[in-house]
């Protein structure tokens, strides 16, 4: 959501129902996306499984696997307002790259972990949506300082897959969680502010898909880390 600023010199009074039809709009491709993933994560090891074992098994489609979802996140990011319908066609791919990343992950875990980190994740990701979207509290400084953390984050993990600390890895779970438990309450905040700065200048559609992908990444993580946070003794 960096491409939009939130100057409020821009920003004008909006109907209250323009807003909620917006947000329903963005929540409902966010929600569209994450059952993709879950929907192609379960196919994958059922009734594809046969397929979906010699897919892993070709080195290239691994390696688009592993970056296509990266590929995709940065265009749509840049192209959501240019080309709205094509942006939510890559967000649903993206979606079912997803799915496939976490076949593979979760085979390492119980479905009962599978189950309490994706409960935990949605209770996490709806509390903090609510809050952003109802606060009156400027959570720009929060975010900032949470993105610059995440950073932080990212190139640690990065030094500790070569360490291969299991218990480093998991405190970084913790911090992880944190990390996108501000990050969802501050991209839900944004939804607002950016629908009222450009909601006249962009497609709705288009700025829908662009929240939508923003906010499917928070709960992606969250999931992501209550996952190893959950499931850390069935890895040991």
């Amino acid at each position: 959501m960096d491409n939009f600023s939130n100057n409020p010199e821009r920003r004008k009074v909006v109907d209250v129902s323009q807003v909620n039809s917006f947000l329903a709009k963005t929540y409902g491709i966010m929600a569209l996306a994450v059952l993709v993933s879950a929907l192609t994560a379960f196919l994958s090891t059922t009734v594809l499984r046969s397929v979906f074992i010699s897919l892993l098994s070709n080195a290239a489609a691994s390696w688009v696997l592993l970056f296509l979802p990266l590929v995709l996140t940065f265009v749509i990011s840049f192209r959501a307002t240019r080309n709205p319908v094509a942006s939510f066609i890559m967000l649903m791919i993206m979606a079912i790259a997803y799915g496939f990343t976490f076949a593979i992950i979760c085979t390492a875990y119980t479905g009962a972990t599978i189950a309490t980190a994706f409960v935990s994740a949605a209770t996490v990701f709806i509390a903090m949506a609510l809050y952003g979207t109802f606060t009156k509290k400027d959570l720009a400084n929060f975010g900032a300082y949470a993105f610059a953390a995440l950073i932080g984050l990212i190139v640690a993990s990065l030094v500790n897959l070569f360490l291969k600390n299991p218990m480093v890895t998991y405190i970084f779970s913790y911090i992880g969680v944190i990390i996108f438990t501000i990050l969802t309450a501050w991209n839900a905040q944004q939804m607002k502010n950016i629908y009222a700065n450009y909601a006249d200048e962009n497609t709705e559609l288009g700025l829908a898909v662009a929240g939508a992908l923003q906010l499917y990444l928070d709960f992606v993580n969250l999931f992501m880390y209550f996952l190893e946070i959950f499931g850390f003794n069935d890895r040991r």
